[in-house]
């Protein structure tokens, strides 16, 4: 278990006992309150209304001399006996609430037995009731005895102090507060049931938490430290049907190390295709210049050849640095409102002039909804898109065919479509060939180019929000669409 699942532990298990304690502490508060005011309450039960009984007959026959001592012999049940002065007979404090609660019920149409105005053989007159408590209700039986013995014990006449039930030969009085059992001791170790039972619960629940919270990020640190040590193979594998924020951002990871496993093997490609692309150069360079150098006379030849190859090599490298500048994002910015359809016919004129000497027509086709339509990104980026793609459609055409544009309008997109009708390719090869320094197996060795033509088109029409797909013409050929968004007016 890392420091990270203690941490989790430890918080949860801390939130779960304040809770506890909380709950717990409302609870005994409210239930003490409770307590408090049932103590307040006048004792109604049958044992109440006999001692009430005894009491009153004690108070009408002995006064209240009599009276004090029949309270005094009491253990168990406190009768309380208040003058019309608010006073006790045996000077005990009365809490005014339980006194006014007993005058009321006194005043009640129908008497309680329990509440009860006595006068006795001296002229003092006295209200009798019992509080209610928890102690003397769980002791009614031993309650009972005790009041059957005061009154067999005293009366008018006896005046003395009487013999406890134990001492005149009876037996101890049995029951939870008898002197003849002792008390019982597990009842405060029941009050801590509840307690450690929340705890266990808390432990258990903050566990189980801090586990599921911890699992994902460890397997997140493994797939970190895999990726550190350069596997870039996805690590993380999410458990069950998991759907929370650690799960997403494992799964985020793993989509970012496919990216980056992807972009490290297009690197690593690329670089094989360039040194693949400048080793046949060079080595035509090298033989030229070994040429010179063996026959001079033909100096003027071979220097034609370090020219052309030299050409091809600067012509190589700027294609590269365009497409590393696309990729790396740079053709998002200065860009400017221009028309298209001016755009490509600059750009088809410039390429039948290029094309006379195959004697090569290009036809170039497009509606009225054409003229006036509007596409925001950078003219030299387009431009070279789409000359790329009608050079590309030039190159690959037979002598003496036509290569058509087409410029139409679909709803919100300019549609730019070059058709040729050159060998074309197979159809396994159609979404490979925007793939930099992509040949076509029937691709012809002598044709002039490196591959990277309808690459650098892609990520043009990509940067400008469009799209650029191939599809085979029938009757042989090529057909490229590009798509880009118009920009709507106002």
């Amino acid at each position: 278990m890392g420091r990270l699942f203690w941490k989790f532990f430890l918080c949860i298990m801390l939130a779960q006992v304040t809770a506890t304690i909380g709950i717990g502490g409302t609870f005994w508060l409210k239930n003490r309150a409770a307590q408090q005011e049932r103590a307040l309450d006048i004792d109604t039960s049958p044992p109440a209304q006999m001692i009430i009984e005894a009491a009153s007959a004690t108070l009408e026959a002995g006064g209240s001399q009599a009276l004090r001592q029949f309270l005094g012999k009491l253990e168990r049940m406190r009768v309380f006996a208040v003058d019309a002065k608010g006073q006790e007979l045996m000077g005990r404090a009365v809490h005014p609430t339980m006194l006014a609660k007993a005058r009321a019920m006194l005043e009640q149409s129908q008497a309680h037995p329990v509440v009860r105005e006595a006068a006795g053989g001296d002229g003092k007159r006295y209200l009798l009731f019992l509080p209610s408590s928890e102690r003397f209700r769980n002791a009614e039986a031993g309650a009972a005895r005790d009041t059957l013995n005061a009154v067999a014990m005293s009366g008018p006449r006896a005046m003395g102090p009487a013999p406890r039930p134990h001492e005149a030969g009876a037996p101890p009085p049995r029951g939870e507060f008898g002197r003849g059992m002792p008390p019982r001791m597990d009842t405060p170790y029941r009050n801590f049931i509840p307690l450690a039972a929340a705890i266990a619960a808390s432990l258990l629940f903050a566990f189980l938490l801090a586990w599921y919270f911890a699992r994902p990020i460890r397997d997140l640190r493994q797939a970190f430290e895999a990726a550190s040590h350069g596997n870039l193979a996805p690590r993380f594998h999410a458990s069950g049907k998991r759907g929370d924020e650690l799960t997403d951002l494992g799964r985020d990871f793993d989509r970012m190390t496919g990216r980056l496993r992807n972009l490290m093997d297009s690197q690593t490609r690329l670089l094989h295709d360039v040194s693949h692309e400048l080793r046949s150069p060079l080595a035509r360079l090298q033989a030229a210049i070994g040429l010179a150098h063996q026959q001079p006379e033909k100096m003027a030849a071979s220097m034609q050849r370090i020219e052309r190859e030299s050409e091809r090599m600067d012509k190589l490298i700027g294609e590269l640095l365009t497409l590393s500048r696309l990729e790396a994002g740079a053709g998002q910015a200065h860009s400017e409102d221009l028309g298209i359809a001016d755009l490509v016919h600059d750009i088809v004129d410039d390429a039948r002039y290029e094309a006379r000497a195959r004697q090569l027509d290009i036809a170039l086709a497009g509606d009225a909804a054409t003229a006036d339509a509007c596409v925001t990104g950078q003219p030299e980026l387009l431009a070279r898109a789409v000359e790329n793609v009608v050079r590309n459609a030039i190159k690959h055409s037979p002598d003496g065919s036509t290569v058509e544009v087409e410029l139409s309008r679909q709803t919100d997109w300019l549609r730019i479509a070059v058709l040729d009708r050159g060998p074309g390719v197979a159809s396994a090869d159609l979404a490979r060939i925007f793939e930099p320094f992509f040949r076509a197996s029937n691709t012809q060795h002598g044709t002039d180019g490196h591959g990277l033509g309808l690459a650098i088109a892609q990520h043009v029409i990509s940067a400008h929000g469009g799209r650029i797909s191939a599809s085979l013409r029938s009757g042989g050929g090529l057909c490229v669409e590009m798509l880009l968004p118009v920009k709507t007016p106002g």
